[in-house]
């Protein structure tokens, strides 16, 4: 009789199978090790790529500023570099960066690289031409450490891939569409002839010009009867007064209009307009560092003299017969002198800038249809900068504001997407750059 066999119980794989196991082992370990690799190294990378371009960008904008402010003084690419490096140093003690700081070393100057141009799209040269005005700061070599990085030597042919990351950024100005304005507007030419930069034209004015940025009584009248080139920003003489003085926002669109504010208001321009000049000048208000003026441009028809003398432009540099006048020159290179604004200024006293003044200018062609009669609506064409020349007089017929016209200004609210090719207020933006071709997009 025959037994009926048992079957044994499955207790191993044969063995051809088991040298397969250690293969699909291997295999998944190694799949395990390059996830992990591409989840914490790839993670890593990508926070202190986010912290290198910070670090740059800030360093390229603080440059940039700096650049702004000392353009034309003897050591300003070296005051804009080291504006650079102290910066970026900044940013690499903050918190959270300790791996930045120990790839740095004791300072940013070797390990970042600060170029400058007198255009965004280069050439770019760490010594930079004299007109510089654009800065690149690029680090072109940021190792990490390593955690599973090693892993990719298997996926590319037995060598690891170096584990580093880079930045760069360019800036430089803008133009502005400023929201502070001061309540004055100027006519300007709107013929398309009026209006050429590349030949220093700007709605017919040139750097330099003297222009009356508010008449008198008894002036030849621009705009048309009743106004004095003053603007309503809301409450008659008292916003005159403060907007004068710095204390008025009210942001304007090219192509839209701004209203006039009928009356020659001489107590209310006096008061603000001179605070610039420390009268009357307080703590929301205060002075120019620089408050020197020459007494007194006056008006004769439209035509501005000293002494008896027409006020003449020369390169900027005011004259009136054998006089030279202080102008907007001489009031930057005192600043220039006292190494002004930045931390080795050596002014008292006040504040920057309180003598450049961001005016309107508008298309006052309608005066000659008849169109402007007290409170009227002014197209407005574009932004300007003005230096202002001396304080207010007090007589409704010597009431006048001179100012000086200024290629550029600091300005605030929204940069264009343009590169500064213009006149008017200006504003430090980045532009796009791409590393692998380190010339900044059309559409930055």
């Amino acid at each position: 009789m025959m037994n009926p066999q048992i079957p044994k119980p499955f207790n191993a794989l044969p063995r051809r199978q088991r040298g397969s196991v250690l293969v699909l082992v291997a295999v998944a370990m190694l799949a395990m090790l390059a996830m992990a690799a591409l989840a914490l190294d790839g993670g890593h990378m990508l926070v202190n790529k986010t912290r290198l371009q910070n670090a740059t960008d800030a360093a390229a904008l603080s440059a940039a500023k700096r650049m702004s402010q000392v353009q034309g003084m003897t050591g300003a690419i070296s005051e804009a570099q080291a504006a650079a490096y102290k910066t970026f140093e900044l940013n690499a003690d903050a918190v959270g960066n300790g791996e930045l700081k120990a790839a740095m070393g004791a300072t940013a100057k070797g390990f970042i690289k600060v170029e400058f141009s007198n255009s965004v799209y280069g050439a770019f040269s760490e010594t930079g031409p004299a007109d510089a005005s654009f800065v690149r700061v690029s680090v072109p070599d940021y190792p990490l450490t390593h955690f599973f990085w090693g892993i990719r030597q298997f996926f590319n042919d037995g060598v690891t891939p170096d584990k580093t990351v880079a930045a760069i950024a360019t800036a430089g100005p803008a133009p502005s569409q400023p929201c502070k304005i001061e309540p004055l507007l100027v006519c300007g030419n709107p013929d398309e002839s009026a209006y050429n930069p590349k030949d220093g034209l700007y709605w017919g004015f040139k750097s330099g010009d003297v222009t009356v940025l508010k008449s008198a009584a008894q002036n030849t009248d621009p705009i048309g009867p009743g106004n004095f080139q003053l603007l309503d920003f809301g409450s008659g003489g008292n916003t005159v007064r403060d907007g004068l003085a710095g204390g008025i926002e009210d942001c304007n669109v090219v192509g839209e209009t701004a209203t006039t504010e009928p009356g020659n208001k001489v107590g209310p321009v006096s008061q603000g307009l001179n605070t610039r000049f420390g009268e009357g000048s307080t703590t929301q208000y205060p002075a120019d560092y620089v408050t020197t003026y020459d007494k007194w441009i006056s008006l004769d028809g439209e035509v501005a003299k000293f002494n008896g003398s027409p006020v003449l432009s020369t390169n900027g540099e005011l004259t009136a017969g054998t006089a030279s006048l202080f102008d907007y020159v001489d009031w930057k290179k005192a600043y220039k002198d006292a190494r002004c604004p930045g931390d080795n200024c050596t002014l008292v006293g006040g504040k920057p800038n309180r003598r450049i003044l961001n005016i309107v200018i508008g298309d006052c062609t309608g005066k000659e249809a008849g169109e402007f009669s007290g409170k009227s609506d002014i197209p407005v064409m574009g932004f300007a900068c003005y230096f202002t020349l001396q304080p207010v007089q007090q007589g409704g017929q010597t009431s006048q504001i001179f100012g000086q016209f200024v290629d550029e200004c600091n300005g605030d609210s929204v940069p264009s997407s343009t590169p500064w090719d213009d006149s008017g207020p200006q504003i430090i933006q980045l532009y796009k750059t791409y590393i692998n071709t380190t010339t900044p997009s059309t559409d930055s």
